[in-house]
């Protein structure tokens, strides 16, 4: 079984959120299953010399982009035991960020021309293409309608994963001729609303359509979390599922971490407590036994930041310290570095994303707050149970798949369901009266390491799902 990977990041190459760690462990769990999982996806002026000396060139071909016709260069590289493959046009790749450009539909339009061009020039022809978000929705739709009479391309069938439908790729209808190129007469196919939007398109073409989460597939089929895609889920919930994703073992380890102070192991958690308070003093905090409660995140509304502002000073009256890591809302970045300057030795805070200071959260803290509004799965809440730091949840999306309150004395973190700063607050100081217990809390922290969040099972599932729409 072969499976393309189409992706606009992927560890290490290019990452702003966790579909790159997604992107960058599930092929390599494939692999182990004795699945030829590569990975395609742009060549970015971003990616490290480091990084690009790895590759070498493949061939360059045209792709057509409507009635352009583009350069496109085709590099490979291996990395973890996987094959990857770089998109390079620098008209399109040659900028400061991986999206936020006013021509982003005409930029993935290209990419997603370019994954079905390349296939017989690479020497692999995959049985199927698993596509990712917005970025690559395109690819399920160009293949019905412009490769499936070739029979090279007949027999290849597409897997559409949504990691976050809040980003849809929606357009004016007026990119469709000028940009998409689709044959005239089957706008029905990506027109959504009075809009093009990739997204919609995708969910119809694809022969299966998944989400990072069981609890997140039930969920967009509510306006409340769809962002107006309830209507065309619900249409083809035949063909949908929820796999929840795992995490990197090798990565995060705490073992064997080269970015945390100390490693340990459940056996020996009093090295948690070293990390803990190395992590204090780099940050001028007192080092002081209370709980740190860390938060790894974009600051942004849907993580639940409002949540966390709205009784952040009634939760600092406790004997408790906060470090912080993220960017995103003026608002929220403003709040936080005020309250840093008020309360130097309860709050610490860094600007923008650090990513061995967050592997040293992740390994210090006590515990890991994460009151989501809407979360598709999650990666921290794992990370942090790995690591032995009790996640405090609310229970949405991925997060309530993967976190079960410890009040039954079997749960693994602390969780909270209705969507208010004040039940947050009572899981907080549930936690904390936890954390008094020393003994029940280091039960909890144990508990919490034993749960196995790699990829061993999920990427059981998706050879299943592969194998079920190849042999349909």
């Amino acid at each position: 079984m072969k499976v393309l990977f189409a992706t606009s990041e992927a560890c290490p190459f290019a990452k702003s959120g966790g579909l790159a760690d997604v992107c960058g462990a599930l092929p390599k769990a494939l692999r182990k299953r004795m699945v030829g999982a590569r990975v395609v996806l742009p060549l970015y002026s971003t990616i490290g010399n480091e990084l690009r000396e790895k590759m070498t060139f493949v061939c360059n071909i045209t792709v057509p982009v409507s009635w352009r016709m583009q350069y496109c260069g085709v590099f490979e590289a291996h990395e973890n035991g996987v094959i990857y493959y770089f998109i390079d046009n620098e008209y399109y790749f040659k900028r400061d960020g991986l999206y936020g450009y006013y021509d982003d539909a005409e930029r993935f339009t290209f990419f997603s021309r370019a994954v079905l061009e390349i296939i017989p020039h690479i020497g692999f022809k995959p049985d199927v293409i698993h596509c990712n978000d917005w970025q690559t929705a395109l690819i399920p739709i160009f293949l019905n309608e412009m490769y499936k009479a070739d029979p090279f391309y007949a027999d290849i069938k597409t897997v559409f994963t949504i990691h976050n439908i809040q980003y849809q790729g929606k357009y004016g209808m007026e990119i469709y001729g000028d940009v998409l190129g689709l044959p005239e007469g089957r706008e029905a196919i990506i027109e959504y609303d009075g809009c093009v939007n990739f997204m919609k398109g995708a969910i119809q073409c694809a022969d299966k359509v998944t989400t990072v989460s069981p609890t997140y597939s039930r969920e967009i089929l509510d306006p409340y979390y769809s962002h107006g895609l309830h209507s065309i889920l619900g249409e083809f919930t035949y063909k949908s599922t929820g796999i929840v994703n795992g995490i990197d073992y090798d990565e995060y380890d705490p073992e064997t971490d080269t970015l945390i102070y100390k490693n340990y192991n459940a056996d020996t958690l009093k090295d948690k407590k070293v990390n803990k308070k190395k992590l204090q003093e780099e940050l001028s905090l007192p080092q002081k036994d209370c709980p740190v409660i860390g938060i790894v995140s974009r600051l942004v509304g849907h993580k639940g930041i409002d949540l966390i502002k709205c009784v952040f000073e009634e939760l600092l009256k406790a004997d408790l310290q906060f470090v912080i890591l993220g960017s995103g809302e003026w608002e929220y970045e403003t709040f936080f570095y005020d309250m840093s300057q008020k309360y130097p030795e309860k709050v610490a805070l860094k600007l923008g994303y650090d990513n061995k200071l967050a592997h040293k959260i992740y390994a210090s803290a006590d515990f890991f707050l994460m009151p989501s509004k809407s979360e598709p799965c999650g990666l921290a809440q794992l990370i942090s149970l790995r690591y032995g730091t009790i996640p405090i949840v609310r229970e949405t999306g991925g997060l309530n798949d993967t976190i079960k309150d410890s009040a039954d004395g079997e749960g693994n973190g602390f969780t909270f369901s209705n969507y208010n700063a004040h039940d947050m607050q009572n899981a907080v100081w549930r936690a904390i009266g936890c954390y008094d217990d020393k003994k029940g809390f280091e039960i909890l922290q144990k508990r919490a390491m034993a749960c196995d969040n790699s990829w061993k099972s999920s990427a059981n599932c998706y050879v299943k799902l592969y194998k079920e729409i190849i042999e349909k």
